[in-house]
């Protein structure tokens, strides 16, 4: 009797100390699944601040080559810029160089050289030696050549045409404008030669027609002027 009833106990314990692991275990399974939880949602808060770092340092990055690159354009273009004003400014000085050197010549109607030249024989001398350019022998197909110019806008080096009719008969080359405006022109006269005349003058200023350019901003010529077969001058 006394056996069965010590059997009895030791099932009863066993039983209640199965139940008491399997609560404590069901109890702390959930503890575990929370704090895996909370550790996986903090690795994917550092995940999305990296992702956004690393975001704003490539943004920053291609900001900063834009910005170099932009810089590098503007640049090049600035120094392209000021490479041509120096080419034109150095061929227009030698235009009007070469043009001085002229100064006294005698006109002569038709003549060539520096023994005599007329007007348009003088500017394509001038251009062809200091610009390499190959004007044609008369002034009246000169005056087809380059750009149309506004009076108000002429600068030294552009070609000035006269006429006493409605045929264009005269040609020079502006040599300065003062900051009254005046414009003074060298030119072959019949009169004096190569000469420095202004287009106050009550002779050249109602003679006057239009201006034409034949050197662009970037000291080359326009229209690609090409030589052409001299003939008699038609000027005086």
């Amino acid at each position: 009797m006394k056996k069965r009833v010590l059997f009895y106990l030791v099932a009863l314990v066993s039983t209640v100390s199965v139940q008491s692991c399997a609560t404590n275990y069901v109890v702390s399974q959930p503890a575990t699944y929370a704090k895996e939880y909370k550790t996986d949602a903090k690795l994917a808060s550092i995940d999305n601040k990296k992702m956004e770092l690393d975001k704003q340092r490539l943004i920053n990055s291609f900001l900063a080559e834009k910005a170099a690159s932009i810089a590098n354009a503007k640049k090049a273009i600035k120094n392209s810029e000021i490479a041509k004003a120096v080419k034109y400014n150095k061929t227009i000085d030698n235009i009007l160089t070469e043009a001085e050197t002229y100064l006294g010549t005698p006109y002569r109607y038709g003549g060539m050289t520096r023994r005599g030249i007329d007007c348009s024989a003088f500017v394509l001398s001038v251009f062809g030696a200091a610009a390499g350019l190959s004007l044609p022998r008369v002034a009246a197909s000169q005056a087809q050549e380059g750009e149309s110019i506004d009076k108000s806008e002429l600068q030294k080096g552009d070609l000035i045409f006269f006429s006493h009719g409605r045929r264009i008969s005269h040609v020079g080359i502006v040599e300065s404008v003062t900051e009254e405006g005046e414009i003074k022109f060298i030119h072959a006269a019949t009169s004096k030669g190569v000469m420095i005349s202004s287009l106050n003058d009550s002779y050249w200023g109602p003679k006057f027609r239009f201006a034409k350019r034949v050197i662009n901003e970037n000291g080359d010529a326009y229209n690609n002027l090409a030589s052409s077969t001299p003939s008699a001058a038609t000027s005086f």
